[in-house]
């Protein structure tokens, strides 16, 4: 036998693979430079089969392993060929392989690629003779001149070892003892014998005896196996019928279980009815008393508004006919105003003829009777002075002073005459100043209009709008009645899910709750809060068919936390120790969760568990840590075999549970306390507690609040509009009575400029007369031709008073009554027509009507006003036909 190949791999200065081949038979020699790895080489054999190397502490393995400037080596091997031709080995091969292979933390031996132990290694190479008594079949260096140096004895001890002296003493020794332990035993089987011969003889007188017996003792055995035989099939057939009963009772006992839990359902089901359908009738209850109320008041209203409306359509029916009556008057009113006006248009051209001649004969009567009474006065200045002289001093006094006071009356002529045209220029200006004036009336009126249906629509929307609140109130009392109704029912599933859970596990979720709103209170560790998922239980769903066994697979990791990170997990305990909060927590971090696919058998007896779950694709690793390795399985009998087979847990529906360790657990589970379920209702009461917390009074009353504010500024505004009204009218007043008050001094200042005029005539033919008598001789009576001149003005003057007084009694007089009786209606007409320029009109009191916001008293005076406008109408029509008048009767709507 010799080393035939040597491989190496890691081992110190080898780091790949290396093969060193071939070895000869009888002497090789291993030559190179230094530090070419020859001593790495010798170490390499001396690792695999020397003694030396048995007990490595780790660092010594570690020390083995290559060290270079790439990544560092994780494990080393040295495997050594023999060549085993002599069977040197015990091993029926040619060639036999040693590999031995050592890492940080292990160290195994492989004999023809085959892990095997130790000990078995140094056995073998034991009975090839590399003893670990006798370690001088590798020599070192310096061992030979060790050995020549060394004394007699100790070079005599060397040879004894090297020759295998003391080991064959020892075994020599060894040998000896077992012998005479071998001789002992020899006598005491000698000694066994003899007793068993002894026994054979007594045996042989005793086998026909035993003949007999096995012959009876079979015909005993085959009557005992057919009793038995027949039992058994009578025990196998009543434990078939058992087992059929079995099955069929615990079908029924499913069945009836369902059916408990299905009545127990309905049974809360119906509770939770009855306790809806009572605080729904105590609300409806209240809302009856509240309406009933209502309702009478809103009888009271209806009755007092019947009466009045009665009352108005009857006033209404009145006043129709009143109305008619009105109109035909009217009629006739306008026939003989057409009649009069005809008339009137026939005498107003011999009016005006006859009034200028009239005109012109007063002139001319004033100037006779001045020239009358100035030939008078000459007639009396004949004994009034005593000379000529004296006379004519005077004259030229007179004539002074009758100049002066000509200039005073042209003045005075001037000044009025200055003042009528004023006067006619405030005239025109006061006319379109008013006329302005009821232009922006108008205006202001329809911008008036406007504001009240714009008021009067956000009223009634208002008003729409508080019903709707005042509904809303009452189905939020009865959602008030409801809701403490959910929250009684909340409480109950916490109360139970606590009592199935433990107080230590829902007290550690509440302390987990604590601690993250703590962090979203003070605005910090953003990601531990983002990275924080809740419960396992939270974030999954199945059927309700595998509640139970979903439940009895996961026990408490139900309440395992889900969590991003382990950081984000040592944050929440840290803040959970630092508050001093009770309850205990367990963690699943899904970076550190290592989870490998799992081969499923495919059967169609058992399904994976997690194929049933439905949860985010995120949490994957969570759900495969906990539900991964279980099988739902249809029975008892396949949950066994799958769990021997396939080493997984298996569970049925009912929650019989196969560990793949050899447990088997089960009985009776109270799907009562099923922890899923009471999750799942919890859930839907939080859902539906969450839905009555929605309520739209708050948004009415938002829209209520701005409606007000509309309204608000509606009436602002109305308020601003009224205040322009006002002062339109005031302006509008104040120009009526300038232009009244210009009417009524018009004519006495016409009149006085007439006066003025005439007796300005009167002073200059004065003026003249005194001229002419200037220097003429003093006479104390008039010569012929003057008298002849004061007989001819006498009768000129009688003449023309007569003329006067014929004209004025045929013409003048009724012109002037008819028209004076005309202006007197007219300025009635006006003036109610200015003072009922605001009164509500039809249009907007049918518009206040269409808002149902009008009451009987606006619609009584209502009637009453368009009474009156309407009697006033027909005053009008009757007695004008001025446009002005008829513009205003326009503006009021009628």
């Amino acid at each position: 036998m010799y080393i035939k190949q040597v491989i190496i791999q890691g081992f110190r200065s080898y780091r790949d693979q290396t093969v060193v081949d071939p070895f000869s038979p009888k002497s090789n020699v291993i030559v190179g430079r230094n530090g070419s790895g020859k001593s790495n080489f010798f170490y390499a054999i001396q690792f695999v089969l020397s003694d030396e190397f048995s007990h490595l502490r780790p660092e010594q393995r570690l020390a083995l392993l290559h060290e270079g400037t790439g990544p560092r080596v994780i494990s080393a091997f040295v495997e050594i060929i023999f060549d085993n031709s002599d069977n040197r080995l015990p091993i029926d091969k040619e060639e036999v392989s040693l590999r031995r292979v050592i890492g940080a933390k292990k160290d195994q031996y492989f004999l023809d690629k085959k892990m095997v132990t130790k000990n078995d290694v140094m056995n073998l190479l034991e009975s090839a003779g590399f003893s670990r008594s006798n370690p001088y079949y590798i020599v070192k260096q310096g061992k030979i001149n060790q050995m020549a140096t060394a004394p007699d004895s100790q070079r005599l001890k060397l040879l004894r070892e090297v020759a295998g002296t003391r080991v064959y003493d020892e075994r020599k020794e060894e040998s000896i003892s077992l012998m005479k332990e071998t001789e002992g035993k020899r006598e005491k089987i000698n000694e066994l014998l003899k007793y068993i011969e002894e026994r054979l003889q007594t045996l042989e007188d005793e086998k026909e005896e035993l003949a007999q017996y096995q012959k009876w003792d079979k015909m005993r055995r085959a009557l005992e196996y057919t009793i038995y035989n027949q039992e058994l099939n009578e025990t196998r057939a009543k434990l078939d019928e058992l087992s059929s009963k079995r099955e069929t009772c615990g079908d029924k006992s499913r069945h009836l279980r369902d059916a408990q839990q299905d009545a127990r359902d309905k049974v809360e089901e119906t509770e939770r009815v009855v306790r809806e359908k009572k605080s729904k009738i105590s609300a409806m209850k209240e809302e009856k008393e509240q309406l009933s109320s209502e309702r009478q008041e809103q009888i009271k209203q209806r009755t007092k508004l019947e009466l009045k409306s009665k009352d108005l359509q009857e006033e209404l029916a009145g006043n129709s006919e009143q109305k008619k009556r009105l109109l035909k008057e009217r009629q006739k009113l306008l026939e003989k105003i057409e009649e009069k006006q005809k008339e009137l248009q026939e005498t107003e051209p011999k009016f005006n003829t006859v009034k200028e001649r009239e005109e012109r004969g007063i002139a001319r009567l004033a100037q006779a009777t001045q020239e009358r009474t100035d030939l008078y006065a000459k007639q009396g200045r004949g004994s009034q002075f005593t000379s000529k002289e004296e006379r004519d001093k005077w004259i030229k006094k007179e004539l002074k002073s009758l100049d002066q006071a000509i200039n005073d009356k042209k003045r005075q002529i001037a000044a009025i005459h200055k003042d009528l045209e004023d006067t006619e220029t405030n005239k025109e200006k006061n006319l379109e100043q008013y006329s302005k004036l009821d232009q922006d009336l108008n205006e202001v009126k329809t911008r008036v209009e406007e504001l009240d249906k714009k008021y009067y629509e956000v009223k009634n929307k208002k008003d729409e709008l508080q019903s709707e609140r005042n509904y809303l109130w009452r189905e939020e009392n009865a959602e008030q009645q409801a809701l403490a109704a959910k929250r009684e029912e909340l409480e109950k599933k916490q109360q139970l899910l606590r009592a199935a859970t433990g107080k230590a596990i829902l007290n550690g979720i509440d302390s987990i709750n604590k601690v993250l709103e703590h962090f979203r209170r003070k605005g910090i560790n953003q990601h531990v809060i983002n990275g924080y998922h809740g419960i396992v239980m939270n974030n999954f769903e199945c059927e309700p068919a595998f509640y139970t066994c979903v439940e009895v697979t996961a026990g408490t990791r139900l309440f395992y936390h889900i969590v991003e990170t382990d950081e984000v997990s040592t944050k929440i305990l840290t803040e959970f120790n630092k508050m001093n909060l009770p309850g205990e927590v367990t963690f699943l971090p899904l970076s550190k969760l290592d989870v490998r696919d799992t081969a499923y058998p495919e059967t169609n007896d058992a399904i994976p568990m997690i194929s049933k779950l439905r949860y985010s694709q995120q949490f994957d690793k969570a759900f495969k840590h906990v539900f991964g390795k279980t099988l739902i399985c249809r029975s008892m009998e396949v949950s066994t075999q799958l769990a021997r087979a396939f080493t997984m847990d298996c569970i049925t529906l009912e929650g019989d549970q196969v560990s793949h360790r050899g447990a088997l657990t089960g009985g009776y589970y109270d799907t009562r306390k099923s922890r899923l379920e009471l999750q799942k209702d919890m859930r839907k009461a939080e859902e539906e507690l969450g839905d009555m917390f929605l309520n739209p009074a708050s948004r009415i009353n938002n829209e209520i609040d701005q409606l007000m504010n509309q309204m608000q500024q509606i009436e602002t505004q109305q308020r601003k509009f009224k205040a322009s009204r006002d002062s339109i009218l005031s302006e509008m007043k104040m120009l009526k009575e300038k232009r009244q008050q210009s009417e009524k001094t018009f004519m006495p200042k016409q009149r006085s400029l007439q006066s003025l005029e005439a007796s300005l005539h009167a002073m200059e033919s004065t003026r003249e007369s005194l001229k002419a008598e200037l220097g003429t001789d003093l006479l104390s009576q008039l010569s012929l031709e003057d008298q002849r001149r004061v007989d001819d003005l006498n009768d000129e003057i009688r003449q023309l008073q007569q003329v006067r007084r014929q004209l004025m009694k045929d013409y003048r007089g009724n012109k002037f009554k008819r028209g004076h009786c005309v202006d007197i209606w007219l300025y009635v007409v006006f003036e109610w027509l200015d003072s009922w320029m605001f009164l509500p009109t039809v249009k907007t009191l049918m518009s206040k009507s269409d808002h149902s916001n009008i009451n009987i008293t606006d619609l009584t005076c209502a009637n009453s006003d368009l009474l009156l406008l309407g009697r006033l109408y027909i005053i009008y029509i009757s007695h004008t036909n001025s446009p002005l008048i008829k513009q205003k009767v326009f503006n009021l709507g009628l």
